[in-house]
C-alpha cells in the first residue's frame, strides 16, 4: 500500500470515527442533562475544548487569523448545539439523531437561496423521502413535539455550518485557528445566554463533569479537527456517504446503552431519513469533482 492509499485509509477511518462519536453524543448528552442546564453545558463543553487547543494556538504567529470566519461559523454551531441539546429535554436521543440527519435536505435549499442553484430531481426525491421518514418517526403532526422541532432547527444550522466550512477549508484555512475561534466564541455565546437568562451554571454531579469532559475531548475537539483534516483527503461523495452513518449510530446507542424502546414504525421512519440522505448524496455525485480535494460536492 503506497503513501497516498494509506492517507486515504486513515482519512476514511477518521470520518467513521466522527460519525460514530457524534452518534454516541445524543444518548450521552441526554444523560448529562440531569446534572446541568443544557445551555450551560454547551458553554462549558466548548470552553474546555478551546482551552485544550490553546497550546497549539500559542505557537501560531498570526493568532487572530480566521477571527471573522470563526465568528460566522460560531453562529451556526451555537444554534446547532443549543437547539439540539435543549431539544433532548423533550424528545428521545434516537429521534434527535435521525432528525438532525435531515441536514441533507437543507443543503439544496440554502444553495438555491444563496447561490440561485436549482435543486436536482434526485434532491427533491431525497427531501420527500426524508420528510416522510420524519413523519413516521414523530407520529405525524400530532406527535411532533418541541424537542423534534428544536432538532429540526439544529439540522438546518448543521447544514449551514457544513456549507460555510466547505468554503473556508477549500481556501486552505488553518484548521487549528478555525476550530479554536469557533470553540471559544460558542462558549462565550452559550455562557452569556445562561448568565443573562439566569440559568444555573453549576454541574451538580461528578458524573456530569465526566460526561462534559468526554464531550469536549472527543466529539468536539478531536472529531471536529479530524473531520477538517480528513475531508481534505477523501472524495466528497465518500465523505457524504460515511456521514449518513451518524443517525444510525445515534439510534444504535439509544436503543442499547440508552435503554430506549425499539419501535418498528420509528425504525422505518429512521430508515427513510437515512435513505433520503443517501439519495441526496447520489444527487450531488460528480466524477470530476470527486477526484478533487473538496469538502462537499456542492
Amino acid at each position: 500500500m503506497n503513501k497516498l492509499s494509506k492517507n486515504k485509509l486513515f482519512s476514511d477511518i477518521g470520518l467513521f470515527y466522527c460519525a460514530a462519536i457524534w452518534g454516541s453524543t445524543f444518548v450521552i448528552t441526554k444523560a448529562a442533562l440531569e446534572f446541568v442546564h443544557p445551555i450551560s453545558m454547551v458553554g462549558i463543553r466548548f470552553l474546555i475544548a478551546a482551552a485544550l487547543l490553546l497550546p497549539w494556538v500559542m505557537k501560531r504567529k498570526d493568532k487572530l487569523r480566521h477571527l471573522k470566519d470563526g465568528f460566522i461559523l460560531s453562529f451556526f454551531i451555537s444554534l446547532l448545539y443549543l437547539a439540539q441539546t435543549t431539544g433532548l429535554l423533550y424528545t428521545t436521543a434516537s429521534n434527535s439523531g435521525f432528525i438532525t440527519g435531515l441536514f441533507i435536505i437543507f443543503i439544496p435549499v440554502f444553495m438555491f437561496i444563496f447561490r440561485k442553484k436549482k435543486p436536482k430531481g434526485l434532491q427533491i426525491i431525497s427531501a420527500f423521502t426524508a420528510l416522510f421518514g420524519m413523519w413516521l418517526l414523530t407520529g405525524g403532526v400530532e406527535g411532533f413535539n418541541l424537542g423534534d422541532g428544536l432538532s429540526l432547527i439544529a439540522a438546518a444550522a448543521y447544514s449551514g455550518h457544513l456549507i460555510i466550512t466547505d468554503k473556508y477549508v477549500k481556501a486552505n484555512a488553518d484548521t487549528i485557528l478555525l476550530a479554536f475561534h469557533q470553540f471559544w466564541m460558542v462558549a462565550i455565546i452559550s455562557l452569556g445566554i445562561s448568565w443573562i437568562m439566569g440559568y444555573p451554571m453549576a454541574v451538580t454531579n461528578a458524573n456530569g463533569w465526566w460526561i462534559i469532559i468526554f464531550l469536549a475531548v472527543f466529539p468536539t475537539l478531536t472529531a471536529f479537527y479530524i473531520q477538517m483534516l480528513a475531508q481534505k483527503k477523501s472524495e466528497p461523495f465518500k465523505v457524504g456517504l460515511i456521514f449518513t452513518m451518524e443517525p444510525v449510530f445515534a439510534a444504535m446507542f439509544a436503543w442499547t446503552l440508552g435503554g430506549e424502546s425499539f419501535m418498528l414504525i420509528k425504525a422505518i421512519g429512521g430508515l427513510c431519513i437515512v435513505s433520503g440522505m443517501i439519495i441526496g448524496e447520489f444527487s450531488k455525485f460528480n466524477l470530476k469533482k470527486a477526484l478533487k480535494k473538496e469538502v462537499l460536492p456542492i
